[in-house]
């Protein structure tokens, strides 16, 4: 696989590699895979988000004003 980054990210890539004396490809790869863990992390818990409204699973009126009142947040109101 060959990847073509800017002229500037591949020198901040070759500085960070240099000051963490490792080859800038394994710098790369271990910034991939850890793009990738956060991306599939996030696409998960929207995924079980999206399936916990669709079962109509919603926090009530309640539950929401607990949360924004230990946020200094004026409740809502009905």
């Amino acid at each position: 696989m060959t990847v073509r980054i800017p002229e500037e990210a591949a020198a901040r890539l070759d500085w960070l590699a240099e000051k963490l004396a490792r080859p800038a490809g394994r710098v790369a790869a271990e910034a991939i895979e850890d793009f990738l863990a956060r991306e599939e992390w996030q696409l998960a818990e929207i995924e079980a988000g999206l399936a916990e409204a669709d079962r109509g699973e919603f926090a009530s009126e309640q539950e929401v004003n607990e949360v924004l009142s230990r946020f200094d947040t004026k409740p809502r109101s009905a």
